[in-house]
């Protein structure tokens, strides 16, 4: 049997008859493709959204201009309108969203590299938000999002 982190997750929303779908900016579409590696993954993962520009996050995902110019891309608010926005776009049991800094340019002394926000819309109307900061380089900070997103799924989906 798989072990693996996304193997565990799948068979956790299995077990709850849960579908997914995520909200991806700085990770480019890398949570859904780990998650799509697994076979059988097409009974729980509906798709997702690469909104890699904030044009995208409002159209796609209805996050709101006011957000995206007061509180920035990369931000708890911002996070949590793209995994309620990808939630409903497509109907999910459970969301998640990921946005932040990947570097190793664009980060600020507010907003350093690696700052990142995942976003989780669950079940009814349930939404949190956790923040990190990841000390990598640009792959390693993807890696260490996504593996925090599929643990942050696992631990809810139990």
């Amino acid at each position: 049997m798989d072990d693996s982190l996304e193997a565990r997750v799948g068979r956790a929303l299995m077990a709850r008859s849960w579908t997914l779908a995520a909200a991806e900016s700085c990770t480019g579409g890398f949570l859904l493709s780990r998650l799509t590696d697994i076979p059988g993954s097409s009974r729980y993962v509906l798709g997702g959204i690469v909104s890699y520009s904030n044009a995208v996050k409002q159209a796609q995902l209805g996050v709101s201009e006011r957000s995206l110019i007061e509180y920035g891309a990369v931000s708890e608010v911002v996070a949590r309108e793209m995994a309620v926005g990808v939630k409903h776009l497509l109907g999910v049991d459970i969301a998640v969203s990921i946005t932040g800094i990947a570097g190793p340019d664009g980060g600020t002394p507010e907003k350093p590299v690696g700052l990142t926000y995942i976003g989780l819309a669950g079940p009814g109307e349930q939404v949190a938000v956790r923040r990190f900061v990841w000390t990598g380089d640009r792959v390693g900070n993807k890696v260490s999002s996504t593996t925090a997103a599929l643990e942050w799924l696992l631990e809810v989906s139990r």
